[in-house]
């Protein structure tokens, strides 16, 4: 409490914080278990006394501006902590390799710091956690897997949530970050210096609802296995240097966003999916190499709100009559169009 400005009104102003309750401090058996902190405004740095609470379970210190400074490696010494999230305070240096020590955590927030260095292999270790969100750092080198001697993220079967967007990490995607027992239902790697191809293994993870590869170098073809992901609600690989022919989206029946933009795909017609996938709410593949014709059906799809093809090459008539009325915006902007027949109910934006 003395290192930190702006606590909470009721700290002090007795002698225990379990006998009357001070605000955000959480107890059992006269013994703290969690500090719930969130958007308090606190000012200050975080002690190496916090592991004397050795009962703690959770501590949420997230949305603090203020509290700035490293995390103490002795966050080791909790052995009981299950949830930690400091996302959006201030904390700088590197993430401690001992929250790797942690045997019943399965709660992980760090992001948006100023963290910098690499991500700790020892996570690996974390076979309970559900959550690492470490996006929005300054986090460098490349993604961690194990090897004879030391533990990595391949190692998290059991993790859901793998958020590392808006960092610095660079290198490929190991291969070996994925396989069929991975349980992962967000993989969110967009905004780094990844380069290399995408692993075909990423195919196994049947389990995916979101992948988000956008804004980074990968090269290289989209392997054809991402076709498996037929729990995929949003797929983005847009801004990178992929290759080849546009990856066949068939049978990805839940897809909602789709967004392929500014790649190096080989020019081609609008692919099959285009009449197929009737989940979509928004299509984005601006600069895709793309000609021919649009399909008609693709804008009758019942919930589609965004259709974004500019910078193509489509052309002849633009056929919006059978459209779903939840349409709001159209651009094809920088195509070879020559003419549009438009459903007259339509009032939304066309570009």
């Amino acid at each position: 409490m003395n290192q930190w400005q702006n606590t909470p009104p009721t700290w002090g102003q007795s002698d225990d914080p379990c006998g009357t309750p001070w605000e955000g401090v959480v107890c059992k058996n006269s013994r703290v278990i969690a500090l719930r902190l969130s958007t308090m405004g606190i000012k200050g740095t975080l002690s190496d006394d916090l592991s004397q609470l050795s009962e703690l379970q959770s501590l949420d210190l997230s949305f603090n501006n203020d509290l700035i400074g490293t995390l103490t490696p002795n966050i080791g010494k909790l052995k009981k902590l299950t949830t930690l999230i400091l996302s959006g305070c201030g904390f700088t240096g590197k993430i401690p390799q001992e929250l790797g020590t942690l045997p019943h955590l399965s709660f992980l927030a760090l992001s948006s710091n100023k963290f910098s260095g690499a991500i700790p292999a020892s996570l690996g270790s974390l076979s309970n956690l559900y959550w690492l969100d470490l996006a929005d750092n300054q986090l460098s080198g490349q993604l961690p897997v194990s090897s004879g001697t030391s533990p990595g993220l391949d190692l998290l079967t059991n993790t859901k949530h793998f958020h590392f967007n808006k960092n610095r990490l660079s290198g490929t995607i190991p291969a070996s970050l994925f396989n069929s027992n991975t349980k992962l239902i967000h993989l969110i790697l967009d905004g780094n210096n990844f380069s290399g191809s995408i692993p075909s293994t990423i195919g196994l993870v049947q389990t995916l609802e979101v992948l988000r590869l956008g804004k980074n170098r990968f090269n290289g073809t989209v392997p054809s296995s991402i076709s498996n992901l037929t729990s995929l609600n949003e797929l983005n690989l847009a801004n990178n240097n992929l290759t080849g022919a546009m990856p066949d989206l068939t049978g990805m029946n839940n897809l909602v966003y789709v967004d392929l933009s500014n790649n190096t795909f080989i020019p081609s017609e609008a692919p099959k999916w285009f009449s197929t996938i009737q989940s979509l709410i928004t299509l984005v593949i601006s600069s895709g190499g793309l000609r021919g014709v649009v399909p008609r059906k693709l804008f009758s799809f019942p919930q589609l709100q965004q259709v974004i093809l500019d910078n193509n090459a489509f052309n002849g008539t633009l056929d919006i009559t059978n459209i779903s009325p939840q349409l709001q915006a159209i651009d094809f902007q920088n195509n070879e169009i020559t003419s549009v027949t438009l459903n007259s109910n339509y009032n939304g934006t066309l570009m």
